[in-house]
This record gives structure tokens, sequence and C-alpha cells, in this order.
């Protein structure tokens, strides 16, 4: 007798992770329900195999209980993130009160797994490296703060439902369809870059085949309920090196500008206010600088103990899959 695919729900599917997920999970064999209030990027796609797709908001709590009937694994990945319009309520709401029902919802659904995606981004800035997770957060922006919210959301409920929880925080992710990695490489392919500061600070990259190799081994190894792992790529680098890794796979002469990181800040802050009073989200904020200002760097032994998960790409294999992509497509 042939065994039915297994249902796995992605929330977010539309988002540059989501897709990828999508996809990754599909090429499994599973059976996908995805959903997301924006699904463009995912129908662009064009993906064969069991896949329904849904444009709802997680907080439709109706509608998502009936999307998790039948399913084996949720990979909750929706998120309030780049919304620097939105007021501090708007991201606890999604990012805590959302995802806490949602686990309830799962939880009185009979779901197996719920991997919770999480962020690095809850540590806030970074004083001693290599951080690991037992390094006390501190965030310091909505954001952080209510993704920190949420790992709790998801602790308290998962509990309470005795449903079996996994959070993984991912590190800096990147690769072809992320948006944010297109607009860095072809900004430096059209000599449009500029440093804000020495560049001299730490990024932990994490290619996003990487990345989904880490998800599915939190769906399926045992695993105590509400672990927290990271997952984070093979190598660190500075922003400087990153950017010069780019220039090189690009083929490119060029040494891109320094700017001080006082004068980004107070332009960030002015952009930002001409922004909200037209309601259009600024093309660069000051959450924007953390590129620039913060060091990030991650011991991945629980990684690697609890999954062995060992991740395969490093930065320049990773970008240079990434430009290649990109060419292909006609974008650069």
């Amino acid at each position: 007798m042939i065994e039915p695919p297994r249902k796995v729900v992605v929330t977010g599917a539309g988002g540059f992770i989501g897709t990828h997920l999508v996809r990754d999970q599909l090429a499994k064999q599973r059976a996908v329900t995805a959903t997301d209030v924006d699904l463009s990027a995912l129908e662009a796609l064009h993906l064969g195999g069991k896949l329904d797709a849904y444009r709802v908001d997680i907080r439709s709590l109706e509608a998502m209980r009936a999307h998790l009937d039948g399913a084996d694994t949720v990979f909750h990945l929706a998120a309030a993130h780049l919304d620097v319009l939105k007021d501090e309520a708007y991201f606890y709401d999604v990012n805590e009160h959302a995802t806490g029902e949602l686990v309830r919802l799962a939880a009185a659904a009979g779901v197996r797994r719920f991997v919770h995606c999480s962020t690095v981004g809850v540590y806030g800035p970074l004083e001693d490296l290599p951080a690991n997770e037992a390094t006390r957060p501190a965030p310091d922006i909505p954001y952080e703060k209510s993704k920190l919210a949420g790992e709790r959301a998801v602790q308290t409920a998962s509990t309470e439902g005795r449903l079996s929880a996994v959070i993984v925080r991912p590190a800096w992710v990147y690769g072809p369809l992320c948006p944010r990695t297109l607009k860095l490489i072809r900004t430096i392919a059209r000599k449009r870059f500029f440093f804000v500061g020495a560049g001299a600070n730490l990024r932990h990259p994490i290619f996003i085949t990487d990345m989904l190799e880490a998800f599915e081994l939190a769906a399926s190894r045992p695993l105590a309920s509400c672990e927290t792992i990271i997952a984070a790529g093979p190598d660190t680098c500075t922003v400087q090196r990153l950017v010069e890794i780019i220039i090189e796979e690009l083929d490119m002469d060029y040494v891109p500008v320094r700017l001080p990181e006082w004068l980004m800040a107070t332009t960030c802050l002015v952009i930002e206010k001409a922004a909200a009073l037209v309601g259009r989200e600024p093309p660069f904020s000051r959450r924007s600088l953390k590129f620039f200002a913060d060091s990030s760097a991650f011991d991945t032994a629980k990684a690697q103990r609890l999954l062995e998960f060992l991740p395969q790409v490093d930065t320049r294999e990773g970008v240079r899959r990434t430009i290649q992509y990109y060419r292909e497509q006609g974008v650069l």
C-alpha cells in the first residue's frame, strides 16, 4: 500500500525563505498548504505537485484552523518584519499574539511538530562573539522584541497543548529570490554602493539551501519540546570582505566610497519621517544601518549535536550561485 504524502503547512509562504521551503517540501513529495497575505512570488514559480495556496492573514484564526486540518508539520515563517512605518503594537499582534494562537490551533489539530522560525535578531547588538543559544537576548527594536515575545508564546502554548515545538533562529539568510540580496548585488554591479562606517563588522550568512536543510532536520529529528537552535553557515566575514567577494564574483574593478555612520543615521531619520508623511515604506532606514553597525557570529555546536546539521555552502560559493542565478534571469 502506498503511503499518502505527509501534509505540511508553511505560513509566510510568499516570502523569500517561504517560497524556497514550499518548493523544497514539494520536491520531497509532501502535500503542502501554503499561506500568506501575498503569494505573488510563490505563484510566479508555477510549481507542480500537491500544493494548495491561500491568501490569508495568520491573525484570521478561523481560516487558519481550517488549513491546519490533517497537517503533520507546521513551518511557521509568517511575521511582521519590514514594516518600518507600523507601530510597535502591530509587531506584537502578529509576532507574539497570532503566533501563540496558531500554536494552540496546531495542538488542537493534532499536528506532530511545530517549527517556529525566529531570528538571531532577538539577541540585539552583540558584544561577545560568537553567541550561542545561552547568550542572553537583549533586542532593541520592535521587530526583534516582538520575535522574542513570539518565542515565549510558542513555549507557553506548546507546553499547554503538549505539542512538540522547535524554535529555529536563522542567521542572515541569503540567495536567489531574496530581494535584499538582489538589491545589494545590483547596487554594487551598478557602482552605487557605499559603505557606512569602516565595514569591519562581522556578518554570519547562511545560504538558502543550508537553511532548508536546517528546517527539514528540525521537523524530523527527535527533540525535546521547545528546543531553541541557531542555524548559521560555515563561515563569517566582515561587511567589507562580503562586498569584496561580490565585486570579485562580478569581475569588476570597483572601490566603493565610505560615509560616516552619524551622517547616515541622521539621513535615515529624515527619510523615515518623510516616508511616514506620504504613507510609504522608506527605501532605507535606521534599521538598515544594523547591517553596517552590528556584528554577528554564532556557535552552531548545538545544531551539529542535536540535528547533525553541517552547512555546506560557504560565503563565496553562495555569492557565486546567487550571481549566476540572477544573470540567468537577466536582472544583472
